[in-house]
């Protein structure tokens, strides 16, 4: 009787160890920020150089 007991209760442990697979980890993607120029970034250049050719010039 207390082979049966204790073969239950070793039964019991085992299949409530076993019970679900452990969930799969949840990896995110990473955040990607990108710097953005402003409208204006491109026009400065060009009207610096005509100031230092009219300057020039002049």
């Amino acid at each position: 009787m207390k082979k049966l007991v204790l073969a239950a209760a070793l039964t019991a442990a085992a299949s409530t160890a076993f019970a679900g697979a452990p969930a799969e980890p949840i990896i995110e993607a990473p955040v990607i920020v990108e710097e953005t120029q402003s409208s204006s970034g491109g026009i400065i250049l060009p009207l610096l150089l005509i100031l230092v050719v009219a300057a020039a010039v002049s």
